[in-house]
């Protein structure tokens, strides 16, 4: 694949960050072309001595300190060393390896004035999974994600830790190995590799590709409670969101109704009951599954902007023939949008959460108390209810919005900032907790449409349901939940889960 800071998606960003063998990242001829330029003409202002924040200055609040030009590479390195000071939970191998992707597609749109080298060391390192050490603390979203950063150019610079093989080495023993040879930053590359919102938006990204996922697998699960209760089709008639149209709201409705078929053995069953309406957990899922589909479009939206944008500063435009200090490391426009995104996931996974108290809730599913043989004897899904409660109610704590906060930092010449990778870093979390809730609703629907044998369901939720029994039997007493859930989580995460369904319907609307 060949980067010109032009052309990523999420779904590129997801086969890279994943899928490590599956091809190389070179930079196109374009982009080397545009960064040459860019850098001539940034030597040439070198030439004249002339003030340039960044090149021949401190940064941040000392950035009116003149640096005489036998010190520039000690400025890069100083700068570098300085700002590796991120701490916490280690970024993911699938992260770090989007972040260098999003590192290098920024710099290759040839706005920051520095060599073609340091863009294809970034591509070594990512193609040889030589994967920097980055600590996920330390940032505040605004003149970029400094820190965690900082600490992927400091690999470059041969220093600080790595992981290789995996291990995790000092980068100059994984780079002896590796056959890499560590750079050496000249002027402005030091800034240039750590201004920008890289961070912020590839772990975000990433989340948003589960994310939407998840919300396919949600309809498939929310399906499978309809159909295991009995519940009524009418509320996902098209002409309800034709009257108010809504993208999210038809497709999902579509989608719903694809996957419980035409008519099945247990809808026909209960055809006659004269059932009007289900509770809202059930007969509103087009629009609540629906505002997470609408939601989750504009989050990518913007993130692929960003993941395409040039977010160094100063900025070089060499038609125009001017370098220009800016603010395109601010991260408000991902902050927002990831927090936005986090609110909704902490919503679809509440709707989730009450739909399995509808299961378990004899008054409301027509079933055994709790979905359990021997109901007293057995608790069955008791508390695995419990469970989805305690992380929908986490969730609620998470999805308070990082992007409301900010601080001053650098002696008040950074006075506000965006909290951007704190947004991504939480986000992460709401994902992984409505995924355990959504396996959860997968587990309670699953036992309680085992206890309509020998109705089917449709052909799709035939199909859902024996990818689920190969891992998850039907539960005859009371075992250790948790290895169900985890197990129908990993039937989530590796995808085979939403094949079996779209196996029988064909792709899920979007």
């Amino acid at each position: 694949m060949k980067i010109d800071g032009q052309s990523l998606d999420i779904k590129k960003v997801w086969q890279i960050a994943y899928q490590v063998d599956s091809q190389k990242v070179e930079l196109a001829a374009s982009s080397k072309s545009a960064m040459k330029e860019s850098r001539k003409y940034i030597e040439s202002f070198l030439k004249t001595g002339e003030s340039i924040y960044g090149v021949n200055t401190g940064f941040g609040a000392l950035s009116s300190v003149q640096i005489a030009p036998d010190k520039i590479e000690e400025l890069q390195k100083n700068l570098i060393r300085s700002h590796s000071v991120g701490v916490g939970e280690i970024f993911t191998e699938a992260e770090t390896r989007a972040i260098l992707l999003l590192r290098a597609n920024a710099l290759a749109r040839g706005h920051s004035g520095i060599r073609v080298e340091v863009v294809e060391k970034l591509l070594e390192f990512l193609n040889k999974n030589v994967l920097p050490v980055i600590p996920g603390q330390g940032s505040v979203g605004a003149s970029g994600d400094l820190a965690p950063l900082a600490h992927v150019a400091l690999a470059l610079m041969g220093e600080g830790e790595v992981f290789y093989q995996s291990q995790r080495l000092e980068t100059s023993k994984a780079l002896k190995k590796a056959g890499i040879e560590p750079i050496t930053l000249q002027a402005k590359e030091g800034l240039s590799l750590i201004n920008g919102c890289q961070v912020m938006t590839a772990v975000g990204l990433l989340n948003c590709y589960e994310a939407r996922r998840l919300n396919w697998l949600t309809d498939i699960a929310g399906a499978l409670t309809l159909e295991s209760i009995k519940g009524t089709r009418k509320a996902f008639d098209p002409l309800i969101s034709a009257s108010r149209p809504h993208p999210g709201e038809a497709k999902t409705a579509k989608n719903l109704l694809r996957i419980m078929g035409e008519k099945s053995e247990i809808s026909i069953s209960h055809e006659d009951c004269g059932r009007v309406q289900d509770a809202y957990s059930l007969r509103c899922m087009p629009q609540v599954h629906g505002a997470v589909k609408d939601t989750l479009r504009y989050v990518v939206k913007i993130l692929e902007v960003e993941a395409n944008s040039s977010t160094d500063n100063p900025l070089v435009f060499t038609k125009e023939e001017k370098i220009l200090s800016g603010g395109n490391f601010h991260g408000e426009p991902v902050a927002f949008a990831l927090d936005f995104a986090g609110i909704s996931i902490a919503a679809m996974a509440s709707i989730s959460e009450c739909r399995i108290e509808k299961l378990i809730n004899p008054t409301m599913s027509g079933l055994p108390a709790f979905l359990a043989k021997d109901g007293g004897l057995n608790s069955g899904m008791m508390i695995v209810q419990v469970a989805a409660a305690a992380l929908v109610s986490e969730n609620k704590i998470l999805s308070h919005p990082a992007s409301v906060d900010s601080i001053p930092t650098s002696a008040d010449k950074e006075d506000h900032v965006s909290m951007g990778s704190i947004a991504a870093r939480k986000l992460g979390q709401i994902v992984k907790n409505a995924e355990n809730v959504c396996a959860m609703e997968f587990l309670c629907a699953s036992q309680a449409i085992d206890f309509l044998k020998p109705l089917r369901p449709s052909k799709a939720l035939a199909g859902a349901l024996k990818c689920i029994r190969e891992k998850v039997p039907f539960a005859e007493k009371d075992r250790a939940f948790y290895k169900d859930i985890e197990a129908i989580r990993n039937l989530i995460r590796s995808g085979e889960l939403l094949k079996s369904v779209t196996d029988v319907t064909g792709d899920l609307e979007w």
